[in-house]
């Protein structure tokens, strides 16, 4: 299964040869711009904002610029081990794609969950599929191949529509349920604020309630007959505030690998972990839910520890291959990526995703042969050093 993810770079310099020159930019900030000018100003601001003044969102990306990779020589990496055991699965790379709740909506034909299933299944990187998509879990499962899929839940107040959304998810083939606890509510977000945007009000990305039989249970009239009021019945069930009295019932859901998103306290993780939690996913929503807080990056040493043995998933701020790294030396399992392959899709549909995960990998892979890590078990913390 070890891949070789640098030649990417070999079938760039190759095509040129030719002159043809990739389609898809090659650095972040370029990404980020055509996808500004690729999508609706409203979409635009959802996927690309943060809370408050997004402070804590620029500390998720600055906190990387914080450690330096030592390179060590004479070590001959000249093959790259990115492989990766995660709850029973081999994985060809560390990576995974982030749920994006309106990934669905930040493609050009309005199916953003379907085309990065695609994504996933010609990279082999993993997706976790949001509950709020576009299209049916069910259609986005179907599209992943080989690839393995977890599914994030957004738990409902109603305890019955959550036991079935599961339920739909172990049909389907999902091989996990992340479940997400800093969005019971959301946060305060000032760029949508001000221009009142709020996709699901206006009945985006709502596919997985609006065809869910218990859902449709408690309304008057079907959601294509009323959709308004089928969206004030969303609204009224979609977040349950959590609380570790829960945690029995949400293990009792399923039998697949449950993991808790949005752990960043060494004793919540202790918590969750003695609680029967299969994983812990280390996150501050990309900083997009609270404002004021630390960057994940800075929590993921102490979460790594608490953890004791218990995969780490991570994401939050994640830009590159070198971002990935760090984040892997630090002891995450497995490493998130959000927005950018949400500006992939933007510019390019699956096309996109893919360029944006294959870059990502590149980098990964070259970082570890020039500097002399031949596989992730040689990324350790004292692979890295504090600097600035």
């Amino acid at each position: 299964m070890t891949q070789a993810f640098g030649s990417f770079q070999d079938e760039i310099y190759l095509r040129a040869l030719g002159g043809v020159l990739p389609d898809y930019p090659m650095e972040h900030g370029e990404l980020e711009e055509r996808a500004r000018a690729a999508l609706p100003a409203s979409v635009w601001s959802y996927v690309a904002g943060g809370a408050g003044d997004e402070h804590t969102q620029r500390a998720n990306v600055d906190a990387f610029t914080r450690w330096g990779l030592v390179p060590r020589m004479f070590v001959g990496a000249k093959e790259r081990d990115l492989t990766v055991e995660l709850f029973g699965m081999r994985l060809a790379s560390p990576l995974f794609m982030a749920p994006i709740g309106v990934i669905g909506i930040c493609a050009q034909d309005g199916h953003g969950d379907l085309a990065t299933a695609r994504a996933a299944a010609r990279t082999g990187v993993p997706m976790v599929a949001s509950t709020l998509s576009a299209d049916p879990l069910e259609d986005v499962a179907a599209e992943f191949g080989d690839t393995p899929g977890l599914f994030q839940l957004y738990t409902p107040t109603d305890r019955d529509l959550a036991a079935h959304l599961v339920e739909r998810a172990e049909k389907a083939g999902f091989k996990g349920i992340v479940v997400t606890l800093d969005t019971w509510v959301t946060g305060w977000r000032p760029r949508d604020l001000r221009t009142g945007n709020f996709p699901q009000l206006r009945g985006h990305c709502l596919a997985n309630y609006f065809g869910d039989p218990v859902f449709r249970a408690g309304l008057d009239r079907a959601p294509e007959e009323d959709p308004g009021s089928a969206v004030l019945r969303w609204t009224q069930v979609f977040g349950a505030p959590l609380t570790w009295d829960d945690l029995p019932w949400l293990r009792s859901l399923t039998r697949l690998p449950l993991i808790v998103k949005g752990l960043c306290h060494p004793e919540d993780v202790a918590r969750a972990r003695d609680g029967g939690v299969d994983g812990v996913y280390c996150s501050n929503h990309g900083g997009r839910q609270a404002n004021g807080g630390l960057a994940a990056l800075d929590a993921l040493p102490e979460v790594v520890e608490a953890a004791d043995g218990l995969p780490v998933l991570f994401d939050s701020g994640v830009r590159s291959g070198a971002d990935a790294v760090k984040a892997l030396a630090l002891g995450a399992t497995a490493v998130g990526i959000g927005r950018p392959y949400a500006y992939g899709l933007a510019l390019g549909g699956t096309d996109g995703v893919v360029h944006v995960l294959r870059t990502l990998l590149a980098e990964a892979d070259l970082i570890m042969a020039v500097d002399g890590y031949p596989s992730l078990a040689d990324l350790t913390p004292d692979a890295l050093r504090r600097v600035g």
